[in-house]
């Protein structure tokens, strides 16, 4: 068992890996390389595809979680591409970091592209078990881890859009987003991406141990780049550099992560 999931994580770090040096390509010439997001995203419809493809245990043991990857991969991938992320001008993360590295930029964001490879490799551990494991008798365990990965999906889905229309609206420019989800939780976005795996984590469960325990790693990493690294940290700091007392008001008002009823006063 451990060869044959060792050899899938391979391949699907060598997809991902394909998919990003094409993008590097891409974007030596567009001078973009927000569209790495992009490429990250859309790595998991190509992985959950290529598992698909090499898949030894039953249809019904993959199926779903095949399908709620392939969604949610492929929702992700659309948002950001209408949000801009592969078009001019270029996002200001990465006009920073081209800036910084000036003329080893190329070099840097080669490495960092196949970074993001890597980490679609390590992430892919968190449903590749149901691919090659016979499931148990825990049915109702990858039902729950279904349902919970859809709500997850769900819920990304309608924080995405309230922001979205938010910041289409003129009047709200300068303005902290508190419609909707936004109200009960400062990101919401971020809850739901972290359910999402944490479904993975719980439908994996089902399988015969300890193979079912790697899905617990993918939400962990998750978790800890949202709490620590890239997600609300930076995030926040943004904030806060642009929108200052209204967004520490926001902060003092409404719940960091899990969605909760706002404190009053």
């Amino acid at each position: 068992m451990i060869r044959e999931l060792a050899v899938l994580v391979g391949e699907a770090w060598a997809v991902a890996a394909a998919l990003q040096l094409g993008l590097w390509l891409v974007q030596q010439r567009t001078r973009n390389a927000g569209i790495v997001d992009v490429g990250w995203a859309a790595s998991f419809a190509l992985v959950a595809g290529l598992f698909a493809y090499r898949a030894t245990a039953p249809l019904a043991a993959w199926g779903p979680i095949a399908a709620i990857v392939a969604a949610w991969s492929v929702r992700l991938s659309a948002y950001l591409v209408a949000r801009g992320a592969a078009r001019a001008p270029e996002e200001g993360r990465y006009a920073t970091l081209r800036a910084r590295w000036g003329a080893n930029a190329s070099r840097n964001l080669f490495v960092f592209f196949q970074a993001q490879a890597a980490l679609t490799g390590i992430l892919s551990t968190a449903f590749v078990v149901p691919f090659v494991a016979v499931p148990g008798p825990l049915g109702w365990l990858r039902a729950l881890g279904a349902s919970v990965a859809l709500i997850g999906l769900a819920g990304e889905t309608v924080a995405d859009a309230q922001l979205a229309r938010w910041r289409r609206d003129p009047a709200n420019r300068g303005r902290v987003c508190d419609a909707g989800l936004w109200a009960y939780s400062r990101h919401p976005n971020y809850f739901f991406e972290w359910l999402v795996w944490l479904g993975h984590a719980i439908y994996c469960l089902a399988f015969p141990l300890p193979w079912g325990l790697l899905g617990l790693f993918g939400q962990a990493l998750i978790l800890s780049s949202i709490f620590g690294v890239t997600g609300i940290p930076p995030t926040e700091a943004q904030a806060l550099k642009t929108k200052g007392d209204a967004y520490r008001a926001y902060q003092r008002r409404v719940s960091r992560f899990v969605p909760w009823p706002p404190r009053r006063g």
